[in-house]
């Protein structure tokens, strides 16, 4: 079934109806992404229950600013997996400091080494969600099922070079996960602003 209503223009009318105060466009967006925004914070906070809570924050964060997405600024989807980037890392630091307070074990470089790890891992995350189905059936293959260029090739019924190209691309983006200043990455999970 084609889709006839994509981003960016998806993502102006969702915005739009969220400013109306529409309830039904919240669960709309729920819908669409709530599994992207729970996975995002699980890979953070390392919780079920801390994941879902950020989960609500970050809905609920929707539902009280829809004016603070700016559908000409990023995807809506970039700016939700930013929010809950930021939401997560601000719970798993909370969590962090209180514990270390307690008398907890580690320091608090060890923290920031935990968030920084965190927040590496949910933006490789985001980026192998992120792109073309066949670079990531390409790096599935390669990855999981251990497979060499040329048998991702014969599995994908494509040549050999369009297998590498393939390859190459996505690890390039993968690659960006660990760049701070990588253009056209979700800010918040490592990107510039």
């Amino acid at each position: 079934m084609p889709k006839t209503d994509v981003p960016p223009r998806w993502d102006r009318k969702m915005q739009q109806r969220l400013a109306r105060g529409e309830a039904a466009a919240l669960g709309e967006l729920y819908d669409r992404f709530a599994s992207l925004v729970h996975g995002l914070a699980h890979l953070v906070v390392g919780d079920e229950r801390a994941a879902d809570a950020v989960t609500r924050d970050v809905f609920a964060h929707v539902w009280e600013h829809p004016e603070s997405y700016d559908p000409r600024q990023e995807p809506l989807r970039t700016w939700l997996a930013t929010l809950t980037n930021r939401l997560a890392v601000q719970r798993l630091r909370s969590a962090g400091t209180a514990a270390l307070a307690r008398g907890g074990p580690g320091t608090a470089e060890d923290l920031e080494r935990k968030v920084r790890h965190a927040t590496v891992a949910a933006r490789a995350d985001y980026i192998v969600q992120s792109m073309p189905a066949p670079l990531r059936a390409a790096l599935e293959l390669a990855y999981f099922q251990r497979r060499d260029y040329r048998q991702t090739a014969a599995d994908l019924g494509v040549t050999d070079d369009e297998a590498r190209r393939r390859l190459r691309l996505g690890l390039q983006l993968l690659a960006t996960a660990h760049d701070t200043e990588a253009p056209g990455t979700s800010p918040g999970i490592g990107g510039a602003a």
